[in-house]
């Protein structure tokens, strides 16, 4: 794919139209990392539609330039899809473990603010980003601590959403057998 084709592309993911912006969507991941510049300068912030697609295509990527975005995203969006996809992005952002302890440390942050929205969608995306992050070497014994406990706290019946109540005690579960 010609990475000409990001402007474009990005035009797409504001017109009101889900299942052209998916197709876009994917067009802009298989551009990969290359577009991350241009994704973070291209952001349209009072168009919904387009916020929630590009914050897709940045959790996709992965990419760490990303991660001011997606922080902002969980922070202020209104949108609890955009909140979850920004969630899973600090999740899944591509950090190496041994120069990037404040970046690993802002998905934690991150992850553990979500466990605390007021949407459902958005808790359940953050024990699964939890559960990730907490399995890293380089995760500090004070971050992994505050990670559990969250995650116990999201097991215990002060949660009041079944799924994400069972979805943390899975986690709490792989992460003492890992």
């Amino acid at each position: 794919m010609d990475p000409n084709a990001a402007p474009t592309l990005i035009k797409v993911l504001g017109y009101n139209n889900p299942a052209v912006a998916a197709t876009a969507t994917q067009g802009l991941i298989k551009l990969g990392r290359n577009i991350v510049p241009t994704l973070l300068i291209s952001l349209d912030t009072g168009n919904y539609g387009a916020r929630a697609w590009i914050v897709k295509v940045l959790a996709a990527l992965r990419d760490p330039r990303g991660l001011d975005l997606l922080e902002h995203a969980l922070i202020a969006d209104i949108a609890p899809s955009v909140r979850r996809s920004a969630v899973k992005g600090l999740a899944d952002l591509d950090l190496d473990e041994s120069k990037a302890l404040k970046e690993l440390a802002r998905c934690c942050n991150g992850l553990l603010q979500a466990s605390k929205d007021d949407e459902w969608i958005v808790r359940y995306a953050a024990v699964y980003g939890l559960e990730r992050r907490m399995t890293l070497n380089a995760l500090t014994p004070s971050m992994k601590n505050r990670g559990r406990s969250m995650l116990s706290q999201l097991a215990s019946e002060q949660e009041d959403v079944k799924v994400v109540r069972l979805r943390a005690s899975l986690a709490l579960q792989r992460l003492c057998v890992g």
